[in-house]
């Protein structure tokens, strides 16, 4: 076996111990979500009501205890530790607990789909939310032109990679939550009495009497939409680094968000109207330049999200749940990558939802829906991992006991908000849940219609063809990507490429796997060996975060190979030979499309569509497994799942064949 290449071979980084760039790479690229919540959270939960100590109590004993409960002590404390090899998110998260289970990638994929329906819009809302601060000083500014020219600069910058990001924004991020903590002091200060508000009892009542108290969880949830990014990320910056920052930027948002409850208790009774909290805690002296650091951050919230949209989809990618895209790795740092096409679907989607909406006030409507679900799943996920790891019963049980009850009250409350924007995140997650099922079936379709042969029968045949000098050669080394798992078989339709179709000579003759591993960095082969010198099989064993760049793996294959002696990759072409020139290599790629001689059920038609349909937005199979073009062969074939019934046919001419060996009856003589 081998090792990685180096791509695979870079070190855990930031998961293994706290380091400085490590804490602010967290800051920069974890907390944008969650730490931004105060520019909006307050103001939701107030909306049109009367300004109440009932209202600004029980709000804030919610939003410390939902940060308590659900960020800190779930997330930071339970699931960060539910890393599949350093790396989080669901789709780890779903590998780790997978094996004998094939009905939770249902609602595994529902995460997925949630949490890339969420990244299209907490940007928008963000950076929304802090642009409107300019209203205090020029009341009739026009801040979707702001908003969006803002985004498209965040957009254009995910290309230079999350690391380059993070340790620009890190800094940006220690002076936001700095401010937060300075602001939230002072406004502590002249009304200590909002220190109250961490009695559980404020929470009890507001959710039980105040006047539609448990519906105002849906505003409340929003402190905490930003835990399911967090660990997502987990790859990006590690464990320890994220927990140890967690400290600092559950400290800031506590202490501003009753900071914001101070300033409310001192404006009882009154309306709060278009004023937001967040920025009337701000001398006026000092608001520009708040407005220029919220602004700022808002920037920054978005993204945790986009990062963690690339991860969420290269995940489901090497699992076979969405359509291959074109990844790039901007830098050598591990878990560090760019999509360019989900990079522009999210850009399209934010501006979409920035124009539909407009206003923050009126996103808030839409945002929180999708993630909870998202949280749910995560829950889910989390139980069949304690029972697997043995964790004792009665924590199980506990754990639901909190959590179930939890995330029930919230999905209700935030099922209010569907006609009224929710209708908006929970169409684009269905959509993205759309995509993933019709790619995932479609795949089970191909794979269970697929024919297999038993490559050892073929061997004579492969053995005689290289030695057929009549049979012009295609190839010095013809190698054939082969989807079966098993190594004694091969598919049909590559013997019939290969015989049939139109016989290929070559001098080595190759079959490779590429089989997803539910570690993520996991890279090694196998080989084996079906005619010395003459055919082979090598099996990659991948990590589901392991870029399939099969054309550089198998060449290091085939150079560690000819260096034990097993193979002699000299040309064998005389006049090349002579000079130690290597031979060539040509792959044979088969794209299996449906043929027209089927006679499907509905839904299987539905979903072979759809699956048409796909494919041609993703990239080719060649460029998903990274192989050079300029030597690649293409070749389209028939996938026959279910083929029409014989069709009842009958002969009319009145003339009756005869086998050919024999003369007609009543021939003349010769």
């Amino acid at each position: 076996m081998s090792s990685p290449p180096d791509q695979a071979k870079t070190p855990h980084s930031y998961s293994q111990a706290i380091s400085t760039g490590g804490l602010l790479v967290a800051l920069g690229i974890i907390y944008g979500d969650i730490g931004t919540s105060p520019l909006y959270v307050l103001k939701a939960i107030v909306g049109d009501a009367v300004i109440s100590h009932e209202l600004v109590l029980g709000g804030l004993s919610c939003i410390f205890w939902t940060l308590t409960l659900q960020t800190t002590l779930k997330y930071v404390l339970l699931t960060l530790r539910a890393d599949n090899k350093g790396e989080g998110g669901v789709f780890s998260l779903y590998t780790l607990v997978r094996r004998g289970r094939p009905y939770l990638l249902f609602p595994a994929m529902i995460g997925g789909a949630a949490l890339l329906a969420d990244g299209m819009i907490t940007p928008p809302i963000s950076v929304a939310s802090a642009i409107e601060g300019l209203r205090i000083i020029y009341p009739n500014i026009s801040t979707v032109p702001i908003v969006i020219t803002i985004l498209f600069l965040l957009f254009s910058l995910q290309r230079f990679g999350t690391r380059a990001v993070g340790s620009l924004f890190g800094p940006i991020m220690l002076i936001w939550f700095s401010m937060l903590t300075i602001l939230g002091l002072l406004a502590i200060g002249d009304e200590p009495a909002i220190l109250n508000a961490l009695s559980p009892t404020h929470a009890f009542v507001f959710l039980t009497q105040y006047p539609g108290g448990f519906w105002l969880l849906g505003a409340v949830f929003l402190c905490t939409t930003g835990a399911e990014a967090l660990y997502s990320d987990l790859g990006h910056c590690g464990r320890a680094n994220i927990q140890a920052t967690w400290v600092l930027v559950k400290t800031a948002l506590l202490v501003n968000y009753f900071g914001q409850g101070a300033w409310l208790l001192q404006h009882d009774g009154a309306l709060l109207g278009t004023r937001n909290p967040f920025f009337e805690l701000m001398p006026s002296w000092f608001l520009v330049i708040g407005i220029i650091i919220a602004t700022a951050a808002a920037i920054i919230a978005s993204q945790a999200l986009i990062s963690g949209s690339f991860t969420v989809v290269n995940e489901a990618m090497r699992l076979y749940l969405f359509p291959k895209l074109k990844v790039a790795y901007p830098t050598e740092q591990r878990g560090q990558l760019f999509i360019p096409d989900i990079n522009a679907f999210l850009f399209i989607g934010c501006v979409a939802v920035v124009l539909y909406f407009r206003e923050s006030s009126e996103m808030e409507a839409a945002y929180g829906l999708a993630i909870v679900m998202a949280m749910m799943v995560t829950t889910t996920l989390l139980t069949y991992l304690f029972i697997q790891r043995r964790v004792h019963i009665s924590l199980i049980i506990l754990f639901l006991a909190v959590y179930v009850p939890i995330e029930g009250a919230f999905l209700v409350a935030n099922l209010k908000k569907f006609p009224h924007g929710g209708y908006v995140t929970v169409f684009i997650g269905g959509s993205l849940l759309a995509v993933m099922w019709i790619w995932h079936k479609a795949s089970q379709i191909k794979r269970r219609f697929t024919e297999y042969v038993r490559i050892r029968e073929q061997l004579p045949i492969l053995s005689d063809l290289s030695a057929d000098q009549a049979i012009p050669k295609t190839a010095t080394n013809l190698v054939y990507l082969t989807g079966s798992p098993i190594p004694e078989l091969v598919e049909s339709k590559i013997i019939y490429s290969l015989i049939r179709k139109s016989p290929k000579r070559a001098d080595t003759y190759w079959f490779i796997h590429v089989n997803v591993q539910d570690e993520p960095h996991t890279c090694e082969y196998e080989v084996t060996t079906l005619i010395p010198q003459k055919a082979f099989r090598v099996d990659f064993n991948l990590g589901f975060r392991v870029e399939p760049r099969v054309n550089l793996l198998f060449r290091q294959v085939v150079d560690e190979m000819a260096e034990c002696g097993e193979i002699d990759i000299r040309s064998h072409y005389e006049s090349l030979r002579k000079h130690n020139l290597s031979g060539d290599f040509r792959f044979v790629v088969l794209e299996k499309n449906l043929s027209f001689d089927n006679d499907l059920p509905f839904w299987y038609q539905v979903t072979m569509d759809g699956y048409a349909l796909l494919r041609k937005l993703a990239v080719s199979e060649a460029e998903g497994f990274g192989l050079d073009t300029s030597s690649v062969i293409v070749e389209k074939v028939p996938l026959l799942i279910t083929p029409y019934k014989k069709f009842t046919l009958k002969r009319v001419n009145s003339e009756k064949a005869e086998p050919p060996d024999r003369e007609p009856p009543n021939a003349p003589a010769t």
